[in-house]
């Protein structure tokens, strides 16, 4: 059971700094800790950015999956 140990409200950034504190939050985690990202629509791109820059190295869990907000719980594996 991992435990969430940062929060990224997306929404809050700019667009061109977006995922940059998304993966430098991701990069700070230790295995077993976990970050939750709030966003207002499903970063699905993202997840695909993810799954090509650290492959096994995550879990990704939808914890609140819209209409209006995402919230995804990716852990450090």
């Amino acid at each position: 059971m991992s435990t969430i140990t940062e929060t990224v409200k997306v929404t809050e950034y700019p667009p061109h700094l977006k995922h940059k504190v998304i993966f430098e939050t991701f990069k700070k985690l230790t295995p077993s800790e976990a970050m939750l990202i709030v966003n207002d629509h499903d970063p699905v791109p993202l997840h695909f950015q993810f799954e090509s820059m650290f492959p096994g190295e995550f879990d990704w869990e939808y914890i609140e999956r819209g209409p209006e907000t995402f919230q995804i719980k990716i852990e450090r594996l």
